[in-house]
């Protein structure tokens, strides 16, 4: 663009810039000519005045420039410098009319020095921008794809990397910790994000996230690649340890042993590009319990305990493979919580008996002291499986009557003193709701007993409004997952901890709420339609 000063002169040595920007920048020439016609433009409203209408053209074949001051025709001209009146028009082309535009010639513009540089920058900003319009176009469609590049800088820890035809950057977050590439190094990382910024499109890479590896294997395992071997999920501490779940669609494949490779020489691929890091490829199963057990691997388990309500499941281990399951600063346990995206608690076989004795002890107290039993009867019962005053009071007669030792009239005698009791707690929680001011409405709402009431004031929920504008978390309670490896999940309680309802409970009450309260309205679906429906959505909709 240097010869731009004498682009009047030589028509051909513009046409041979134009060219040669449009090659460097993979641009189209027309483009370029275009960001030309405008600089030359802007030059000439420098030389004739800012206020005339003046228009350029390059012809693309020969490289001649016209330049051109366009007038309006008008009854009456309020600017002379873009207007002109009919009969003045019409003695340059008769057949003119009111609202048409002529043109007319300018000689051609001799370039100063001043004038060449500001047209030279036209150009070079008009070419940058649609030069970052063409990378962000070409690289946002690339987002999820492995790239290849070549360390160009480090600039405050973060990685700047030469992909060809631009610049991408590799957080020092989002690089393998302790890994220092330096200037000139290959490296291979992964697009997560672009986005479109004032000082042109950053294209952010990665080498810690789990897709980085998800990606790595696809290339590896041609399986993977030709989606007969689907990876479920992965969770990686990068730079240390990772864990892959994977599953065939096909019976005669072995997931894990196509990964794995002939003599390990697949996933050892993978493991070279990490680092060294250590990868668990484990077999994804679709039942919960089955697929966590092998998550802890190598850890062997003796028994498990799902609460799908809170996604937590208690897993039980013998003393000696405690250490193992746990793994080095929780590390398995971890990955292995972030691979099934369930909470995993671990107790070995000694801690899990003593807090079944406690549990038992517990609910013995509970029922000596709430049915008037001595400890003998009340340990029979909780042997039956009755852990609550509530299954003691309705469940059928005959269930009590049939335990050892028990006749029909002592289980009477024992449901009668179930449901006196329950009773009393009812009036006694209906006194405290009425005390806390809890409103009698909230007794309306799908779901809420009289304990949830008294629980309900105490955490300042008295009216259909407070709970209508309550979120599900509220209720139940959420789980924090901290974003520091070392971290573990914090559990913030909800109003009705303690009640063991789910989300869909909860967001029951919420919804009833809101139509008790007038917020909404419920129409409903035909129960035909509703069975029929592919998405298994509820019988209501509800309209704001």
């Amino acid at each position: 663009m240097a010869g731009i000063a004498g682009i009047s002169a030589n028509r051909l040595e513009l046409l041979q810039i134009a060219d040669a920007v449009a090659r460097e920048k993979s641009i189209d020439r027309k483009i370029v000519l275009q960001a030309m016609e405008n600089a030359i433009q802007k030059a000439a409203k420098s030389r004739y005045g800012a206020e005339n209408d003046i228009r350029c053209e390059i012809d693309p074949k020969t490289g001649e420039t016209r330049l051109t001051r366009v007038l309006s025709v008008v009854e009456n001209v309020e600017n002379e410098a873009t207007e002109i009146r009919l009969p003045d028009a019409q003695r340059r082309n008769p057949e003119v009319k009111i609202g048409d535009q002529i043109a007319e010639s300018l000689p051609p513009l001799e370039f100063g020095r001043v004038a060449a540089q500001n047209a030279k920058q036209v150009i070079v900003q008009q070419v940058r921008e649609v030069e970052r319009d063409r990378q962000f176009g070409e690289y946002k469609d690339r987002i999820g794809e492995i790239i290849n590049g070549t360390v160009k800088r480090a600039e405050y820890g973060n990685v700047i990397v030469d992909l060809g035809r631009a610049e991408g950057i590799i957080r020092r977050d989002e690089m393998i910790p302790r890994e220092t590439p330096k200037y000139g190094d290959r490296v291979r990382a992964y697009i997560y994000d672009v986005r479109r910024e004032q000082r042109g499109p950053q294209i952010f890479l990665s080498r810690a996230r789990p897709e980085f590896m998800a990606r790595l294997f696809a290339q590896e395992v041609p399986e993977i690649y030709d989606g007969v071997v689907e990876i479920k999920s992965v969770a990686r501490d990068p730079g240390s340890r990772a864990k892959i779940a994977v599953v065939s669609k096909d019976s005669s494949i072995d997931p894990v042993g196509a990964c794995v490779g002939m003599r390990g020489a697949r996933v050892q691929a993978v493991v070279n590009e990490l680092q060294g890091e250590k990868v668990d490829i484990i077999q994804w199963n679709p039942d919960a319990a089955s697929f966590i057990v092998n998550a802890l691997a190598p850890a062997e388990v003796s028994k498990v305990v799902l609460d799908e309500d809170s996604n937590r499941i208690e897993v039980v281990v013998p003393e000696t493979q405690l250490s193992l399951a746990i793994g080095r600063r929780g590390q398995n346990v971890r990955l292995a919580s972030q691979l099934t995206g369930w909470d995993i608690d671990i107790l070995t076989e000694a801690e899990e008996s003593e807090r079944r004795q406690k549990e038992f002890a517990e609910r013995t107290q509970l029922l000596m002291d709430s049915l008037d039993v001595d400890e003998v009867i009340a340990q029979l019962l909780v042997t039956e499986g009755f852990a609550t005053v509530e299954e003691v009071a309705y469940v059928d007669l005959s269930e009590i009557a049939n335990i050892e030792g028990f006749d029909e009239g002592t289980a009477e005698q024992i449901q009668m003193r179930a449901r006196e009791y329950l009773e009393q707690q009812e009036a006694e929680r209906d006194t405290k709701r009425r005390e806390l001011g809890v409103a009698d409405e909230l007794a309306e709402v799908q779901g809420v007993t009289t304990a949830m009431l008294v629980a309900f004031g105490e955490h300042g929920i008295k009216t259909l409004e407070d709970l209508a504008d309550c979120a599900t978390d509220d209720l139940i309670g959420w789980t924090e997952r901290k974003k520091e490896k070392e971290a573990e999940a914090v559990r913030h309680k909800g109003v009705l901890d303690g009640f063991e309802i789910g989300r869909k409970e909860a967001e029951d009450m919420i919804l009833s709420a809101r139509v008790l309260a007038g917020w909404i309205t419920i129409e409903e679906t035909p129960e035909e339609e509703t069975e029929d429906a592919d998405s298994g959505a509820d019988d209501a909709s509800a309209n704001v």
